[in-house]
């Protein structure tokens, strides 16, 4: 026999936690970084949707040039990056500092050598004759390539203050143990994890949609 009377008028005491009591768990700037990959998921789309207009709206023949190679080169290398700082939560787990703050560095040196990739086809689109100030269909490529490189750069500035932070606690034991106690320290390392795939899955639509209309 239930020994509370008031268990039976309790609406939804058995019930598993809603959307809205789920959402309310979320840290809040875990929120804020959901919604500013929203935001930059709607810009590309944008972008996109007025380069393919543009193309076909000019009505012309899309495999004039081909597509600079260092564009194929940077997204192998971007896929790298992101298993590399996928094995980042894991080490953190592990308490391993040392291998930690290699996998952040690593990181970062793969997403330095994306963007220079991306200079490098840059150029290569020059010497096809592709300019900025050319054909409206050239201008998105540049600016839609430029701003996926900025918003790598965001993350890039983010990974290195959590990669000196790292350096910084791995140096001595009691920091160490602070620094992997520390809850605010592994949502910092979810949240870069978090941004470093998205802009990697971003790329690719982005590389799939250049490799279609250009």
């Amino acid at each position: 026999m239930n020994s509370d009377p008031n268990h039976s008028n309790k609406v939804g005491s058995n019930r598993p936690a809603s959307s809205l009591q789920r959402m309310e768990r979320v840290p809040p700037l875990l929120m804020m970084l959901y919604a500013g990959l929203v935001g930059i998921t709607v810009l590309f789309v944008v972008l996109v949707g007025a380069y393919a207009y543009t193309r076909f709206r000019a009505d012309a023949p899309t495999d004039i040039y081909p597509l600079p190679r260092f564009f194929s080169l940077s997204t192998i290398v971007l896929l790298i990056s992101s298993y590399v700082i996928a094995q980042s939560r894991r080490l953190y787990e592990q308490d391993d500092l040392l291998m930690l703050r290699r996998c952040l560095a690593a990181t970062l040196l793969l997403s330095s050598v994306f963007a220079g990739l991306q200079v490098l086809g840059w150029r290569e689109m020059m010497v096809q004759g592709v300019f900025f100030k050319g054909q409206a269909s050239g201008t998105f490529v540049y600016l839609i390539s430029a701003l996926h490189v900025a918003h790598l750069l965001g993350g890039m500035l983010f990974l290195l203050t959590l990669l000196l932070r790292t350096h910084y606690a791995s140096r001595d034991a009691v920091r160490s143990l602070v620094f992997i106690r520390n809850p605010y320290r592994r949502l910092q390392l979810r949240m870069i994890t978090l941004y470093w795939h998205f802009i990697d899955g971003l790329w690719i639509a982005l590389f799939a949609a250049f490799l279609f209309l250009y």
